[in-house]
């Protein structure tokens, strides 16, 4: 079994590798674009709130820049990335549309996809991925990676490729449909523990989700899989970002390991579990509304394309869609152009038009920044005041409704990070409540009401009632 072992370990360096690139560029993407956005706009400014030591929001007191360019740039560079993921998988591969999870469950189930696993797939959900998450729509990269990881599953065991004409001589016992099956499991599994970097979570997450076919050595495998791509991603990731080489190659650091990193930890009092079975409901019943809605939002969207006969006109119709939900998802950004009311800009670029208040502060921050770092910063201890019910609300609104739609369009994207911000986000205004209710807390007995606190469980709960996982996304949360 030595070279089964040897496979897994392989196929778990190359998902890790992947991951890292994957993160690696839509770090470097997402740095490129807010660096021309801030060519067109130069303005003396000041400090006037803080979200940590990486965003710090600031007032202009001052505008030396071309606003209307600056508007424009933000706005094209988005769109010029959408159209390309939408393009990659409407023209290049139609089988990397929308994340491909469905289709891995699927095979690993009996059903038969063509062009599922050809090089041509790969290359395009990439492609796809990065573009995606990097140009503001609403989504993240796991359910790509899951299907990317299957990809490279099936790929490595096989040793041969149609497209290409190769076919190595060595390996060739695991060409069958049950060892195949096996590897895409442990690349599948592999995937999401690269994103999370959550061994354990990847190996729950295919007993759970994925696969139905499961035997003890197929743990062990996966489980060995997974722990190879979290290493190979954290040890890539240690000294680089977008790129950008930090130095200490090999030295792990907590807060950086560790995807929603949380410094403070509470003390748990048996009250709170009150307030967490109201979540875990809520959780329950938002979870069942976004399934439905998305059902049927995707019902709509196969009648009215399959009404269009060519081609052609079809693809386009489809990429347009894609366009329609990022200029809407950029509405927060230009709504108030014009109004001559004071700008806000983010150290990191996001560049915004909102009255300079803390509070539209703050929802501007939230329906600017990417996802994951937003997440970290709802989850974060001690920030009782720093976001209101309005930002809150008003972010909870648009990202249930665009990240709903975005579910399904043609670009490769997955939903785990929208699903997790969607919950921290109302979690976080129960927390709230209960603060308006019992005041800000200074004692030991009565810290456990932080809104902090309950964004992390109302993200699990959204997450649970999306998904219907259990185990593995408690695994997953507390790694």
């Amino acid at each position: 079994e030595w070279d089964r072992w040897l496979l897994m370990g392989l196929i778990g360096t190359a998902v890790g590798m992947l991951g890292f690139l994957i993160h690696q560029i839509i770090d470097f993407l997402i740095k490129l674009k807010w660096d021309l956005v801030e060519n067109y706009l130069q303005v003396s400014k000041r400090k006037i709130w803080s979200m940590g030591a990486d965003v710090v929001i600031y007032l202009s007191t001052g505008q030396d820049g071309n606003i209307h360019m600056t508007w424009l740039c933000a706005l094209g560079s988005g769109l010029a990335m959408v159209v390309l993921s939408s393009g990659s998988v409407l023209f290049f591969c139609p089988g990397g549309s929308p994340s491909g999870l469905p289709e891995i469950i699927g095979y690993l189930n009996g059903t038969s996809i063509q062009h599922l696993f050809n090089i041509k797939t790969f290359l395009g959900t990439f492609v796809s991925c990065v573009l995606a998450v990097a140009s503001g729509l609403f989504c993240g990269p796991e359910g790509p990676m899951i299907h990317l990881g299957a990809l490279l599953g099936c790929g490595l065991s096989q040793l041969q490729s149609d497209t290409l004409g190769v076919h190595l001589p060595i390996f060739t016992r695991f060409r069958n449909s049950a060892d195949k099956r096996s590897f895409i499991t442990a690349g599948a599994g592999a995937g999401i523990a690269s994103v999370f970097r959550a061994p354990i979570g990847g190996l729950l997450f295919t007993l759970e989700e994925v696969s139905s076919f499961w035997d003890i050595r197929l743990a062990w495998q996966t489980f060995f899989c997974c722990l190879m791509a979290t290493f190979t991603t954290d040890l890539l990731s240690s000294s680089l970002y977008g790129f950008v080489y930090r130095g200490h190659f090999g030295f792990f650091e907590a807060e950086k390991r560790i995807i929603f990193w949380v410094k403070n930890l509470l003390d748990m009092n048996v009250l709170a579990f009150v307030p967490t079975i109201l979540l875990g409901m809520l959780g329950g019943l938002l979870g069942a509304l976004f399934v439905s809605l998305n059902i049927k939002i995707n019902k709509l969207r196969m009648q009215f394309f399959n009404s269009i006969p060519k081609l052609s006109l079809r693809k386009t119709s489809k990429l347009l869609e894609t366009v329609l939900i990022l200029v809407i998802s950029c509405v927060p950004l230009v709504a108030n152009l014009g109004s001559g009311r004071n700008f806000l800009a983010l150290d990191v670029g996001c560049i915004l038009s909102f009255p300079c208040s803390s509070e539209w502060g703050s929802a501007a921050a939230l329906l600017v920044e990417n996802g994951k770092q937003g997440i970290t910063y709802l989850f974060k201890r001690g920030t009782h005041e720093e976001f209101g019910y309005t930002s809150l609300c008003t972010a909870l609104a648009f990202y249930f409704i665009l990240s709903c739609w975005t579910a399904g369009s043609a670009v490769a994207s997955g939903l785990v990070i929208p699903m997790l911000y969607t919950g921290a986000l109302y979690g976080r205004i129960i927390g709230l409540i209960l603060v308006s209710i019992f005041g800000v807390q200074t004692n030991e007995y009565g810290a456990w009401i932080d809104p902090g606190l309950f964004a992390a469980i109302g993200a699990a709960s959204f997450f649970s009632g999306v998904s219907r996982l259990t185990i593995s996304l408690t695994v997953i949360m507390v790694s």
